[in-house]
């Protein structure tokens, strides 16, 4: 009967224990994800203010922007899907927060977009640059997660 109990109980610790693993495992999966997305991230914040700027008379620069400004919201909305850990889910929410509002300034650069070049006056907003540049901050705090 002791047996039996004592044998009960080193399964269920162990189940348990796959349990935090599994939470763990979660977590540092979902770090991953994220530290692969700031890094796209911060590299678009750094090359898209630039190329934006050729792309009003350059017709290969529009279309680099293009490609880059579709690129890049593939990889928000992928990102924005995550299930992320409780640890981290107040912090998810923010970033996703801060991604839409750089959706709909990608949205307004691709509509004001047409025959190949970027209408001037649409670079007066940049918006969509710097909230890449404040998502950098909250990304740093979710890879800390991972430390």
């Amino acid at each position: 009967m002791k047996q039996t109990a004592l044998m009960v109980l080193v399964s269920v610790s162990l189940l348990g224990g796959c349990g935090l693993i599994d939470g763990v495992n979660d977590t540092l999966s979902y770090v991953n994800e994220a530290t692969e997305y700031a890094t796209e991230a911060t590299t678009f914040a750094e090359e898209a203010p630039a190329l934006a700027e050729h792309a009003i008379t350059d017709p290969q620069a529009a279309q680099e922007l293009e490609t880059k400004l579709e690129g890049i919201k593939a990889d928000i909305e992928k990102f924005n899907d995550l299930d992320p850990p409780e640890v981290a889910s107040d912090l998810h929410q923010q970033v996703v927060e801060q991604n839409n509002r750089a959706l709909e300034g990608m949205d307004m650069y691709l509509a004001n977009m047409e025959n190949g070049k970027l209408d001037p006056s649409v670079l007066e907003n940049t918006e969509v640059f710097q909230t890449f540049h404040e998502l950098t901050s909250l990304l740093e705090q979710i890879q800390q997660f991972g430390e």
